[in-house]
């Protein structure tokens, strides 16, 4: 699936609605250069699972955890971009246990954390020069059946 989101705005619609399909358990992995809008859609997704705290690029922490709002789902927001890589420092975050009861969100975790579930969404977003955001959706596992529910308008 493919889209293109004219605006900044435009994508965090796109990520408050896949925000409301999360469930605790659920993996998403956001791919694409600096500056494409994997923050951005990151924000819009916890604004669509009703999360609380201010999403900011946990790029130096690693991992953000902000707790379950009205959706009764947390969300865990990593960004991998440090890691390069490196399974070991992944695996002393303790993601596995954070999956059971969190939607997890992992910023340049493509190659690395797909292996924490078979079912996994991989979001692509390219960023043009007039700043239209494209987006490609890749489902794995049971995603395969559940981005078609997605209503959204690319």
């Amino acid at each position: 699936m493919n889209f293109a989101f004219p605006t900044p705005e435009s994508t965090m619609d796109f990520g408050r609605e896949l925000g409301r399909s999360l469930r605790a358990g659920d993996l998403v992995l956001l791919a694409g250069p600096l500056g494409a809008g994997k923050t951005t859609l990151t924000r819009g997704i916890a604004e669509g699972l009703g999360v609380g705290g201010r999403v900011s690029s946990p790029t130096f922490v690693l991992a953000r955890v902000h707790p379950a709002g009205a959706s009764g789902v947390a969300l865990v927001h990593v960004d991998a971009y440090r890691l390069g890589g490196d399974l070991s420092q992944l695996e002393d975050l303790d993601l596995d246990t954070e999956l059971e009861r969190s939607a997890l969100v992992v910023e340049w975790g493509e190659g690395s954390a797909e292996r924490l579930s078979d079912d996994y969404l991989v979001v692509r977003l390219e960023r043009r020069e007039d700043d239209v955001r494209l987006v490609t959706l890749e489902p794995h596992g049971t995603w395969t059946s559940r981005t078609p529910d997605l209503r959204l308008a690319g």
